[in-house]
């Protein structure tokens, strides 16, 4: 079973930053894709950035530039930069995994709690 923990979140004002962990706990060869999710009050959960286990990362639209996601295989852990922070990024954030290549879609098999990303204006 794998069991994902998320840290990193927290309020921080427009234009600030704050970056995102998230650690697998588990068997490692069952999460080759791994991807930050986020879903607002009222929204449905929305992909954010993906990345496989050869680095290769892809993002939405709406992140491009500002986001970067990364991973460190040996200590299985997914990282999320997230720059120039505006008021709509404010949601939950969850990292999410699988062996099968969901990539921004959220059908992903096993997913952290979450945590709370709050942007002030």
């Amino acid at each position: 079973q794998v069991q994902l923990v998320e840290s990193g979140g927290g309020s921080v004002q427009s234009g600030g930053s704050l970056r995102l962990s998230c650690t697998a706990n588990g068997y490692a060869y069952s999460t080759p894709y791994m991807a930050w999710f986020r879903q607002a009050p009222g929204k449905e959960r929305e992909g954010v950035a993906v990345i496989d286990s050869g680095a290769y990362s892809d993002y939405a639209a709406f992140v491009k530039g500002r986001f970067t996601i990364s991973r460190d295989n040996a200590k299985n852990t997914l990282y999320l930069q997230m720059n120039s922070l505006k008021p709509e990024d404010t949601a939950m954030y969850y990292c999410a995994a699988d062996s099968t290549n969901w990539w921004l879609l959220p059908k992903y098999t096993h997913w952290g709690q979450g945590t709370q990303v709050t942007v002030s204006s």
